[in-house]
């Protein structure tokens, strides 16, 4: 779904934010937003100067024995609008609009005797792993589970999360999960947030191949581009804990309350959701700010051509033919992942006698050993199981 079909509104708040934020590049922030510099500084100086797309402020009288009737009542307007929300994170709302918010407990009680509160969706939450020090050294990606639409089709939501900020890049109602698919959103992405050092994602389709190989035409795509891919250990989701703690909320505060007609619709409920997600909604993981508090686009920006990998002169270099997965070596031929068909390749001694790598620019990718007398396959699955940590 084009982004082009998110609201100007969605797109004038969502810029001003990010410029607002400290050590911003705002006129690349203008040239990926698709604006001329002179009016993202007039949007910006009319954000600033409260003229619009201000958060409301209401300030009611309080009294000092009892929790006021227009507290109460804005409380409980803020769970209507945000059902899956609960006390901690409609305090932090109140305190943002500048009112005086009542004890947890004392919000939580409102909801209660006002019938709001339901069981939360979904077991314990998940412990903290690991959390990378800035915005944009990793992001996580992967697809939501479907869901059935009205119209017979299914939706895969496309979900890509900052590590650091938990800041959601990209949320996109796709029709498959297809690689092709995949890079055409990412693209987008990629133009207005700029490049990430490396994405953390799972072994499915399409950054993983259902034949055992972990390399794949999308993989390779992303190194091209100077992005590593890490993969998590197989049958281990929480690994991934900020992602699947993304999908649970995307559930509890989208899928749970409507039924969907088609993508389309599918995608604007997305963008509104998204704009809240990232810009009004308290994360209890950073201390109930949200993720645009912390997050910063990055400093390395899509570019128009997609780079080519080179070598050194001095380098034995091979490429691979386009219909077979071999490069040759001292007279044999040495199996190389179906990935990098059509690709240069560097194959570089290794520190043990006998042994050479197989390297796509700094990434090796197979192993030969010229004490066995048969050719090896890819490099083993062990080597892609890191932890991002």
């Amino acid at each position: 779904m084009p982004w082009r079909e998110v609201s100007i509104m969605e797109q004038k708040r969502e810029f001003v934010r990010l410029a607002s934020g400290a050590g911003v590049n705002r006129r690349e922030l203008c040239r990926r937003f698709g604006i001329h510099p002179a009016t993202g500084y007039k949007w910006l100086g009319r954000w600033t100067a409260g003229e619009e797309l201000t958060d409301r402020s209401r300030r009611p009288h309080l009294s000092r024995t009892r929790t006021a009737p227009a507290i109460e009542a804005r409380i409980l307007t803020l769970r209507d609008e945000h059902p899956a929300w609960g006390a901690r994170k409609l305090a932090r709302c109140l305190e943002r609009e500048g009112i005086p918010s009542p004890a947890c407990s004392t919000v939580h009680e409102i909801l209660r005797r006002n019938d709001r509160i339901v069981a939360p969706p979904g077991g314990t939450a998940a412990l903290q792993r690991f959390e990378k020090p800035a915005p944009n050294l990793l992001w996580q990606m992967d697809f939501k589970g479907h869901v059935a639409l009205g119209d017979g089709s299914r939706c895969h939501p496309l979900t890509v999360l900052d590590d650091h900020s938990r800041y959601d890049l990209c949320l996109q109602a796709c029709a498959d999960e297809q690689g092709s698919t995949v890079r055409q959103r990412l693209t987008l992405t990629f133009r207005r947030y700029g490049l990430p050092e490396a994405f953390f994602v799972d072994n499915g389709t399409p950054w993983g191949d259902p034949s055992g190989e972990r390399w794949t035409r999308f993989s390779v795509w992303l190194l091209k581009l100077g992005i590593a891919v890490i993969h998590g250990r197989p049958y281990h989701p929480q690994s991934r804990g900020k992602n699947e703690r993304f999908h649970r909320t995307l559930e509890a505060e989208v899928f749970a309350f409507r039924r969907f007609r088609d993508l389309r619709e599918v995608q604007r409920a997305f963008d509104a959701w998204r704009d809240v997600y990232n810009f009004e909604r308290p994360h209890y993981a950073l201390d109930q700010q949200v993720p645009a508090s912390r997050y910063r686009p990055s400093h390395r920006p899509m570019p128009d051509r997609l780079p080519t990998v080179e070598y050194d002169a001095h380098e034995i270099v091979r490429r691979v033919p386009a219909t077979k997965a071999y490069v040759s070596f001292k007279g044999r031929l040495w199996k190389v992942p179906q990935a990098f068909c059509g690709e240069n390749l560097a194959i570089r001694p290794l520190s043990t006698d006998g042994h050479y790598g197989v390297f796509f620019a700094a990434h090796q990718i197979a192993l030969i050993d010229l004490t066995k007398p048969k050719c090896v396959g890819d490099v083993s699955e062990q080597l892609s199981v890191i932890s991002p940590g």
